[in-house]
């Protein structure tokens, strides 16, 4: 077993995840290719559940899409903690494993959740892809992946 629990691990695994993504997403499609707003970004992650009602619910829906992206994230941080101890993988390859957990993020929502969401959305072209799978990587796949490998290289044992 380990020596202390990783929950405040995957806490601070899954915000550190979360709040990357996000400022990269804002920083990418709200400043630099000014295609929506910071607050419609937020508001199109509530619309998963609410639906084209969220774009009308002002600021009330951004704070919701903050709550769903969050523990969106929380739920991908504790799958990778689960499965890290198991995959001599992961554990040999951290900036790989990363790279490589930010792709199946991507795919995950992209060809899975936003699809069954939104009612058959599919990926947009390759450009977009390419930023969207980028920011997944740089801000959810490397960060998780390397917190877990510390997490676990300082713990007593698998």
């Amino acid at each position: 077993m380990y020596d202390r629990s990783p929950f405040p691990t995957i806490v601070l695994a899954a915000f550190l995840a979360g709040l990357l993504d996000l400022v990269l997403a804002i920083i990418v499609y709200s400043v630099l290719l000014d295609k929506i707003t910071a607050v419609q970004i937020l508001q199109s992650v509530a619309s998963g559940a609410f639906g084209e009602a969220a774009y009308a619910g002002g600021i009330k829906m951004a704070a919701l899409g903050i709550v769903f992206h969050f523990l969106i994230s929380l739920l991908f941080t504790l799958f990778y903690f689960l499965v890290y101890p198991r995959l001599e993988f992961l554990r040999a390859h951290g900036v790989i494993s990363g790279i490589v957990y930010g792709i199946f993020i991507w795919m995950v929502m992209n060809l899975i959740v936003l699809p069954i969401a939104f009612s058959g959305m599919l990926p947009m072209d390759p450009g977009a892809t390419m930023i969207g799978m980028s920011i997944i990587i740089i801000g959810v796949g490397l960060p998780i992946a390397l917190i877990a490998h510390f997490y676990y290289t300082r713990s007593t044992q698998y």
